[in-house]
């Protein structure tokens, strides 16, 4: 057995260039007990329809801006939008709860509610099993208060419609046991959400933002971006008696505490409302941060605008809360004119000529020269040229070392971590028209200096030149159309750049100021849909395992479930299904087939229809078991798989995924 332990909890160890592949919907955490950060899973969709869903763990050391890769067979399956908290404790713990999966062709989808835990100095995982734990879901969120961890939130998406979650769990680190928060009746806590902020202080935690969807009956759902921000109050019920009194609000006879949900106001200099903004502590400074975003606007059934942010907040989490802007500081200009306005010497534009005026000024500078210095032209060749600093002509205010130039492109979903003053800025994703580009840049900005933004690794993605793109900078007004026509035109050339995304020849003013960067495009739907066609899957092999695959695979694809017949759908069992179950959902087709084969009517005829039920629930059952031992193995118990047959096949993850 000890063998076999050891066998299973071996970790390999390698160091690999530069961050991870490019993802989104990963976590980067900051190492509870060293200077590293962790990023763990994610998942990226291809341009031909594919999925990719990760399970690998990651660790960068700023010192030697270094990535090492760590793989175990004990590991969490492969998943995004999950949630990671860090404790200190043990020599450090990364505990990682739910998320999402979906197979390669997206031809089945489902939720984990598994719970593990991530020793830090041995790099193993061990799954912590208990008997009560929250549901299933993605977009949750965790915080660590003390030794608890405290769980919000996040949405469950069966294939009908999403469903958005509130309740509140927590996790006890010393007796590993979790407990479920009951709230009186008429407690104010936030509403249903999933992608907020929450943030851990010394009294509480901090809840801000979110996102979810409005469904009316006969309307079509509605996306809702939250800007609401909550505070979390815990009072320990061993405080003494001349400390605070505790809240008198949730439940608290069976917590070690009590709980109470206080709604802030929004005072200072607060962000623009947006959904998919990322926030993370800064703990030196009780402080949080928050970058980027997107501002959707459901104008209508057919376009849905949205505007990209990569501006910076911080939210001073103590006392009652306040936003400040965190703007870049700009260096002190050495050069000064008559009056005391500074300029720049730089080196001079290089600017196009025609070739014959260049030939005969470049003619006559070699004659001059040459008369001056007595040297030929092999001679100057020779002798490195000298590039005199000579004042912007063309610009007067244009400044090479603007730190705004610095400034990350707009995002929404980036992953960012606080570490030792330093944040991190890691991927997000960018939308040009209908297609989702998932970035895989990496940032580096001192916040105790907040001088500039350090690129650790330049954006590899190519993304496209032409489009119906608009920028504006924060300072614009956003209802001047008139600007933004004429200034469209310029934004599409900025946004190009070279085919990297940004390599050396691209055009630097796309970052001259933060920008917001606005794009049109038209709702997805099943009639006008324009991702490519799913490839079929591979022909299934005759073991049970590859045939449980296939099985699995064509239940839950809609887009195959189209092109089975309706007879088909209806006397095929479902994974998670009971014989019972499944003959309820099928009796009258049962019935149908008896008739034509029997002369029996009434109970007799209900009889043989059952028969032929049962018959053909039999011969799918060893693939059904399979296929429950799949599903068990991704994360998924009985309850879960339960009901995920109650609701039939599913439509897989759906339009709009990322705003969930």
């Amino acid at each position: 057995m000890r063998k076999e332990w050891e066998e299973a909890h071996t970790v390999t160890e390698e160091i690999v260039e530069g961050p991870p592949s490019r993802r989104a919907n990963a976590t980067l955490t900051a190492c509870p007990s060293g200077n590293y950060l962790w990023c763990i899973g994610g998942e990226f969709f291809s341009d031909d329809g594919k999925a990719y869903f990760y399970n690998d763990v990651y660790r960068y050391t700023p010192e030697k801006n270094e990535w090492r890769k760590f793989v175990s067979q004990t590991c969490p399956g492969p998943r995004s939008a999950h949630a990671v908290v860090a404790s200190p404790a043990g020599g450090g713990k990364l505990f990682l709860f739910g998320g999402e999966f979906s197979s390669l062709y997206q031809n089945s989808f489902h939720h984990y509610r598994d719970f593990w835990c991530f020793d830090v100095s041995t790099h193993t995982w061990d799954r912590i099993d208990t008997k009560v734990r929250p549901s299933a879901r993605s977009g949750c969120r965790m915080a660590m208060w003390k030794h608890y961890i405290f769980l919000f939130g996040g949405f469950y998406d069966p294939g009908i419609r999403t469903n958005y979650l509130n309740d509140l769990w927590y996790f006890d680190t010393q007796e590993y046991l979790w407990r479920q928060v009951e709230y009186r009746e008429g407690d104010r806590r936030p509403s249903p959400r999933s992608g907020f902020s929450f943030l851990s202080t010394a009294d509480g935690i901090v809840l801000h933002g979110g996102y979810c969807k409005e469904y009316a009956k006969g309307k079509r759902p509605v996306g809702v971006m939250l800007e609401d921000t909550w505070f979390l109050r815990i009072v320990l019920s061993t405080t003494d008696a001349s400390g605070p009194p505790p809240p008198k609000s949730v439940k608290s006879s069976q917590h070690p505490f009590s709980l109470k949900w206080e709604k802030r106001k929004k005072v200072g200099y607060a962000p623009t409302l947006r959904s998919g903004c990322t926030m993370t502590v800064w703990g030196a400074k009780g402080l949080g941060v928050l970058f980027g975003g997107v501002t959707d606007e459901d104008t209508n059934e057919e376009t849905l605008e949205s505007v990209f942010h990569n501006d910076l907040y911080g939210y001073q989490l103590t006392e009652k809360g306040r936003w400040i802007s965190l703007t870049l500081r700009k260096p002190k200009s050495k050069g000064k004119v008559a009056g005391g306005r500074k300029v720049k010497q730089v080196a001079a534009p290089v600017q196009f000529r025609p070739r014959e005026e260049r030939d005969e000024e470049d003619s006559d500078a070699d004659y001059a020269e040459k008369d001056r210095n007595g040297e030929d032209e092999d001679e100057q060749k020779s002798k490195p040229s000298a590039l005199k600093a000579t004042p912007i002509l063309e610009d007067p205010t244009f400044d090479p070392d603007d730190p705004i130039l610095t400034v990350p492109r707009a995002r929404y979903n980036a992953m960012l971590a606080v570490l030792r003053n330093t944040l991190y800025i890691y991927a997000g994703i960018l939308e040009f028209g209908p297609r989702e580009y998932t970035l895989d840049d990496f940032y580096a900005l001192p916040l105790d200096k907040l001088d500039r933004f350090l690129c650790l690794k330049p954006c590899d993605v190519a993304l496209p030149k032409d489009g119906d793109v608009l920028e504006s900078s924060e300072d614009d007004d956003d209802d001047d159309n008139d600007e933004d026509e004429d200034d469209e035109d310029d934004a599409d050339e900025d946004i190009g750049g070279s085919d990297d995304g940004r390599g050396e020849g691209e055009d630097t003013s796309e970052n001259a100021k933060p920008r917001l960067k606005t794009k049109t495009r038209k709702i997805e739907s099943e009639e006008d849909e324009l991702e490519p066609e799913p490839e079929p899957e591979p022909e299934p092999e005759p073991d049970l395992r590859e045939k449980a695959r296939a099985f699995l695979g064509s239940a839950n694809d809609a887009k195959a479930s189209e092109a089975r017949s309706a007879e088909d759908i209806i006397s095929t069992p479902l994974p998670g299904e009971t014989l019972a179950v499944f003959y309820a959902r099928s009796r009258e087709y049962w019935a149908g087939k008896a008739h034509g084969a029997s002369d029996n009517r009434g109970k007799m005829l209900r009889r043989d229809g059952f028969a032929l039920a049962q018959e053909r629930y039999a011969a799918y059952k060893p693939i059904l078991g399979e296929v429950e031992k799949i599903l068990a193995e991704a994360g998924l118990d009985e309850e879960e798989i339960r009901r995920g047959a109650a609701v039939g096949p599913s439509k897989g993850i759906g339009e709009n995924r990322n705003r969930r």
